[in-house]
């Protein structure tokens, strides 16, 4: 027990490091530049502290849950030996991390509405909620084969930077032939992906296989996955603007 209260301490000191400059950059334009006397201010150090505390504890929980938990699954399908199950569970992963994306959400819903508004689509809250929602699916099946792909890589031993290069020639080619009103929806859902839950389960599930499979080096072969994950949503979202 006391060398868990250590450990969250230590996070607890490098939580407070990591906050520091916001702090002291917000303070500074506001007493310095702007000349104005914070608003609020014991809400804003009340909610500071819970900031604080929440990020400590989030990380705390990283370490001792979902880190664990996507290394230990990943071996344990190396070790059962069916690609398929491992694929279905890669995209299943992506895809189910994505969906419920609360930063998704609000993207698909303010996207649906100025569609609306530019008589992209129908004006009816039917259309607009069909819109959000096939955005929505887009996002997450992209993510999903994102996933998929990445871990098809780890278990081919693939170089990362050319498949991450060759992505973003398609995404060039996708920009220059997708409706004009769809590619920067399509930009900002590449970076929506890498939520909170999605990295730390992806990262550990790309570290842990490669560090299970004979001849693959989890620093060189364990990560990029997320990079997938934010490069596909791009290329999905122009084609379905371009479909839609």
């Amino acid at each position: 027990m006391l060398e868990w209260f250590n450990s969250l301490f230590r996070l607890l000191l490098g939580s407070v490091r990591d906050l520091a400059p916001i702090v002291l950059v917000i303070a500074f334009f506001e007493l310095a530049v702007l000349q104005q006397s914070i608003p609020n201010l014991f809400s804003m150090i009340v909610g500071l502290l819970l900031v604080l505390l929440g990020l400590t504890l989030f990380i705390q929980g990283l370490e001792m849950g979902l880190f664990p938990l996507g290394e230990s699954m990943a071996h344990a399908f190396a070790r059962k030996g069916s690609l398929l199950w491992l694929l279905l569970f890669a995209f299943a992963l992506g895809f189910g991390t994505t969906v419920a994306e609360p930063a998704l959400i609000a993207i698909a819903e303010e996207a649906s509405e100025v569609a609306a508004q530019a008589n992209f689509i129908g004006k009816t809250a039917e259309a607009q909620e069909s819109y959000a929602f096939g955005l929505r699916m887009t996002v997450a099946i992209s993510v999903g084969a994102a996933i998929v792909i990445g871990v098809f890589r780890i278990l081919k031993g693939w170089p990362v930077h050319y498949m991450i290069a060759g992505g973003y020639v398609i995404v060039v080619i996708m920009t220059a032939i997708a409706p004009r009103q769809i590619i920067g929806i399509a930009y900002d859902a590449g970076g929506v992906t890498t939520s909170t839950i999605t990295v730390p389960l992806v990262t550990a599930l790309g570290v842990g296989l490669a560090s299970s499979i004979k001849g693959r080096n989890p620093m060189v072969d364990g990560f990029g996955l997320i990079a997938f994950a934010s490069l596909t949503p791009m290329i999905f979202v122009m084609l379905y603007g371009i479909l839609i």
